[in-house]
């Protein structure tokens, strides 16, 4: 059976970096738990960073494509660098995803690791920009459809449509 990696604090675990939650209440999700299909995973964690622990965005101008290539940096906003945990972590998700036959991953959008369709940019502003977390960025290059935990019905259609094992891969767009 196909499941799902599930960011873990939209799960209800306290893991974000101000150690909160954003728990999803959705009856999908309640019954891909019910059905055994979801893998929670925290890729920050997984990585080896605290709770709580500094905020961290993507330096202005970079991707992450350029995080992955070694091209870019992830920083908190006393300048401390932590790509290192980061790409850990989203290497982390996608071997869990390998390991579990995950086909499809629901993840909190915004976040340095998680986002897909947006994320912070870079200057600790709260002004937000189109791009993809680390995690969502090395997931889906490996065939792994990756949606926000605002698209759960997408998520369950693509889920329920490869139920028969084939790899299908969502086409990512940006809005």
């Amino acid at each position: 059976m196909r499941k799902v990696l599930v960011s873990a604090c939209l799960l209800g675990r306290k893991v974000r970096f101000d150690g909160r939650a954003k728990q999803l209440s959705d009856d999908t999700v309640a019954l891909w738990h019910a059905e055994g299909r979801v893998i929670q995973h925290c890729p920050e964690i997984a990585g080896g960073l605290p709770v709580p622990r500094p905020p961290a965005e993507i330096e202005p101008g970079a991707d992450a494509a350029d995080v992955l290539a070694g091209h870019a940096r992830i920083l908190t906003p006393d300048g401390r660098e932590v790509t290192d945990h980061f790409v850990s972590g989203a290497r982390s998700a996608l071997a869990t995803a390998r390991s579990t036959d995950v086909a499809v991953a629901v993840l909190k959008e915004s976040s340095p690791s998680c986002g897909l369709r947006q994320i912070y940019d870079g200057t600790f502003s709260g002004t937000k920009v189109p791009g993809s977390g680390v995690t969502a960025q090395l997931l889906t290059e490996h065939g792994i459809a990756v949606f926000t935990e605002d698209e759960i019905a997408e998520a369950d259609a693509h889920l329920r449509q490869g139920a028969d094992g084939a790899d299908t891969v969502h086409p990512r767009t940006t809005s």
